[in-house]
């Protein structure tokens, strides 16, 4: 299989999971893992980095709203980092894209909120 994904934390309660390779049906419970033992974990704001991504399915993307709803009652969130013209139309083609912020930089990610909880409504 092709996929690795990597944590890290990044300031008080944030942090940068990011995922290379194929994330899909096969890969999912490793992605699913560091989504949910960050939340575990305290992270309130999480910066899902798919610059190394180079496929996300649906099982995937069914990871990253599962998150979504257990963050909301902390008033944390999940910002996502896509360079890839081809999965930025899978959330563009499933509406997750008006759901998720789509950055083109972990920079860009990181200071327009991902990086801490301060001021999350």
């Amino acid at each position: 299989m092709n996929f690795s994904a990597q944590t890290e934390r990044v300031g008080d309660g944030a942090c940068v999971i990011a995922v290379s390779g194929e994330a899909d049906l096969y890969t999912s419970p490793e992605f699913k893992r560091h989504v949910t033992e960050a939340i575990a974990g305290g992270i309130r704001s999480i910066v899902v980095d798919l610059t190394e991504a180079t496929f996300i399915d649906s099982t995937a993307l069914g990871v990253l709203t599962r998150a979504r709803k257990r963050l909301s009652p902390a008033h944390g969130r999940i910002v996502v980092v896509v360079t890839d013209r081809n999965i930025r139309k899978v959330f563009e083609v499933t509406g997750l894209d008006r759901i998720f912020p789509l950055y083109e930089s972990r920079d860009a990610a990181l200071r327009n909120g991902g990086g801490s909880t301060s001021g999350l409504h």
